[in-house]
């Protein structure tokens, strides 16, 4: 008797632990049953995937959607659009909400605000705080918890832990592998007065490289003490990049497109507070530092650190404008860029973004085109070329730094455990956002 399934994709170039070619997937249950070329069959829903490249649905480790408290500038609901318009299909996000997300209590409110809301699968971080310390261990097994956030140094939000003996004893605590916001706070407000008014420009030479690679050594430090697993988020300068290298055993690395793509001075001088972020963009030899610590595997992930702001917040002189920009929407078409253009592979695109999130958070059943696995696929047209523009942009906010960059390569269809969240630009009526799971919280 011929099988029968749910969704069959047929005809795309498949990127797996197989490699690359030519393959049709089938679906039953939200989960890949068959992977081939000529499956049999028939199916409930059939797409014709010929020319289309299928890549494992990526996963966007570091995003901000605003609720509660913020939405104003985002909510989970256009957060989760913006991310299946572009291609992604899960998110982690962050902590720095109003009230912060640091309780068991707060975090169940999030995954009852997400569930069928939310268009793509999440996971939430909760914050750590000196307050909280004793209950890290069971707050980073709670469903729907993508375990603990750090902020060493200040940013949007009022979270921030930058004594030493406080983060001692939180990384003391962990049992997952818990995300680091590295900025010494200390030098931060040392100098503060190098931030020039109305000079946006003067945000890197504020927040400088060695304000991030003191706050990156002390954790590393701490991290070798205890035996304990910690993710460096959003690396943006040369000497961390150095330092990391010779630091892997309890350190994972996470880079962002906007470091990977923009510079300064050419940055400032075109998007002004628009390019303005925590950490900062820096000058090119940072941005050629990330990509050298790229190719030779230092970095694990790439994360949007997707960071929404209305334009009154941004348009408002620096240093009172919001530091922050969206990302989630462009993090695939500004990376399959870069691919095309021959800086990174396919196959490494996907390690960034699908099989290194699973495998340094634990993820189960995603990360991987493989049956048995959750259906998750970001379908993309590596030879479509397209300009992005504020109108396609999905948050609340309605813009984008890369507004008028043309890129090659377009995310053309999200499917998420078998249902379509996004295909041909069109988004799906309905969310089916639920929780991500993790081995070390089943």
């Amino acid at each position: 008797m011929a099988e029968s399934y749910d969704l069959l994709l047929k005809g795309g170039t498949v990127v797996n632990q197989d490699g690359i070619g030519e393959a049709d997937i089938a679906v039953t249950g939200g989960r890949i049953t068959a992977i081939g070329s000529g499956v049999g069959g028939s199916a409930a829903e059939v797409v014709d995937c010929k020319g289309l490249t299928i890549l494992p649905g990526v996963i966007d480790s570091q995003v901000h959607f605003r609720e509660p408290g913020l939405e104003h500038k985002e909510d989970l609901e256009t957060g989760s659009r913006a991310a299946v318009a572009g291609g992604v299909t899960a998110v982690f996000e962050m902590p720095n909400t109003s009230p912060l997300t640091t309780s068991a209590d707060r975090l169940a409110d999030k995954v009852k605000r997400a569930r069928h809301r939310m268009f793509c699968d999440f996971a939430f971080y909760v914050g750590g705080t000196r307050e909280n310390i004793d209950d890290i261990p069971a707050l980073e097994k709670l469903e729907g918890s993508a375990g603990i956030k750090v902020f060493m140094g200040s940013s949007t939000g009022d979270l921030l832990v930058d004594d030493e003996p406080s983060l001692d004893k939180i990384i003391a605590k962990l049992s997952r592998r818990a995300a680091f916001h590295a900025e010494d706070e200390d030098r931060l407000k040392q100098r503060m007065s190098l931030r020039k008014p109305g000079d946006p420009s003067s945000h890197p030479v504020w927040r400088d490289e060695t304000a991030a690679l003191i706050a990156t050594q002390r954790l590393v430090k701490l991290a070798e003490t205890h035996g304990r697993r910690v993710h460096v988020l959003h690396i943006s300068t040369a000497a961390e990049i150095a330092f990391l290298a010779g630091h892997k055993a309890w350190a994972s690395v996470e880079v962002t497109p906007h470091h990977l793509t923009l510079a300064a001075p050419e940055a400032y001088e075109r998007l002004g507070t628009y390019v303005q972020m925590n950490p900062p963009v820096r000058d090119a030899r940072h941005r050629a530092a990330i990509w050298a610590g790229l190719a030779a595997g230092t970095v694990d992930v790439l994360g949007s650190d997707h960071a929404p702001h209305t334009r009154e917040e941004k348009d408002h002189a620096y240093p009172g404008s919001h530091s922050g920009m969206t990302g989630v929407q462009t993090l695939v078409p500004v990376m399959l860029d870069h691919v095309n253009a021959g800086k990174l592979s396919i196959h490494r695109f996907v390690d960034l973004t699908s099989a290194g999130p699973q495998r340094i958070f634990g993820i189960r059943n995603k990360g991987r085109i493989a049956a048995g696995y959750d259906a998750d696929f970001t379908i993309v047209d590596m030879k479509r070329r397209e300009t992005i523009q504020n109108k396609w942009i999905e948050s609340r906010c309605g813009w984008t730094p890369y507004d008028g960059v043309t890129v090659t390569g377009w995310p053309v269809g999200t499917f998420i455990r078998g249902r379509k969240a996004m295909w041909m630009g069109e988004l799906a009526a309905k969310a089916s956002g639920e929780p991500v799971r993790f081995w070390e919280s089943a």
